[in-house]
């Protein structure tokens, strides 16, 4: 097997750079997220343990949510119809738990999943690539292109296998962009880690969780301090458009003001913390925010694998083997999954 770090003819790969995602189970009403989000948390967890590395933080993942408001009411009755163990907490519950937090709107609930969590994405890529080569698999980095004669590397050098499988993120509609140019859509999103003060233990595990607020219309979502690196705030909407080969990785003076003012609303104590780290990186983002997991409509031997649209990651043991059994021929192919049902107008449908 040979695995392939690839992307478009003539390009420079730079690093995403989001480091830390958070896993949780709860997707509103949809319950193949939740299914593949259940599935993929063991396997990363014994990952982890089989290279004797903790990427997986069991930090638990409070959800701030609305009372009414349907995304919410239908991830509490996915949770429990699933069987994921969660809580449903008062505003008044949360203020007691979580006096770090500013709470409003009174319509306020949370949904608190302790056995979720953070991943360390980087290093968890790492491992999985050393545990494929020492499983046999050959890793190289190339550049290539792809068309009706093959794959080929910039030098001209053919690779021949008998099914190649992309999963190059928001390098796709460069490497495919007749058929993905107008389909998948990287966008630039900012990451900023914020230091508590001196000595504060309150925004870091156990004293406070991963978290994603539901009730701020601007999509706010972050990873408590973990490694005395900050404490991560992000906005999970859909930045501008963005090249992953030459798009500036510098931070925003307005991305970093507008999540200063979220801190100040939502963290008072964090308001003027000094900023640690920044990050650019991209979604890959497909029409609705359904994976694409499809043959190439004209190449056999060719599957396309992409549309994370910044959730994706987490769910990678069980889009492997999901993967996995199409490229054999085997399992039921999932309609949503398919490139008949991306389109070329974004609507969002999954968070």
């Amino acid at each position: 097997m040979l695995l392939l770090d690839a992307w478009g003819p003539g390009h420079t790969r730079s690093s995403s750079g989001c480091e830390t995602r958070i896993i949780r189970a709860g997707y509103g009403a949809d319950e193949i997220y939740t299914r593949m989000a259940m599935q993929s948390l063991p396997q990363w967890r014994g990952l982890g343990d089989r290279v004797g590395q903790p990427f997986f933080h069991p930090t638990g993942v409070l959800f701030l949510a609305r009372e009414n408001h349907p995304y919410s009411i239908a991830t509490c009755e996915t949770l429990r119809r699933m069987g994921v163990k969660h809580e449903r907490l008062s505003k008044a519950e949360l203020a007691v738990r979580f006096p770090q937090m500013h709470l409003d709107p009174p319509e306020m609930f949370g949904i608190y999943e302790p056995e979720s969590g953070a991943l360390l994405a980087r290093r968890a890529v790492a491992a999985v690539v050393a545990e494929a080569v020492q499983d046999g698999a050959h890793y190289a980095t190339e550049s290539v292109s792809v068309d009706r004669d093959g794959v080929r590397t910039q030098s001209g050098e053919a690779i021949r296998a008998g099914a190649f499988v992309f999963a190059c993120g928001p390098w796709l509609p460069k490497v495919f962009p007749e058929v993905l140019g107008k389909r998948i859509f990287p966008t630039r999103q900012e990451i900023f880690f914020f230091a508590p003060p001196p000595g504060d233990r309150r925004f870091a595990p156990p004293a406070f969780p991963s978290w994603v607020d539901f009730s701020d219309l601007r999509g706010s979502f972050g990873v408590p301090d973990l490694e005395s690196r900050g404490f991560k705030v992000g906005l999970d909407r859909h930045g501008p458009e963005f090249d992953p080969d030459t798009g500036d990785r510098r931070v925003s003076a307005e991305g970093l003001a507008e999540v200063r003012r979220f801190l100040a609303e939502r963290f008072p104590a964090l308001a003027e913390a000094p900023l640690t780290e920044s990050r650019v990186c991209q979604y890959e983002n497909s029409s609705s925010g359904d994976f694409l997991i499809d043959r190439h409509p004209d190449l056999d031997n060719v599957w396309l694998v992409g549309g994370g649209s910044g959730h994706g990651f987490k769910h990678g043991p069980a889009v492997g083997e999901y993967v996995a059994q199409r490229v054999l021929g085997r399992g039921t192919a999932e309609a949503r999954f398919s490139l008949a049902a991306k389109s070329e107008t974004q609507q969002r449908t999954v968070y």
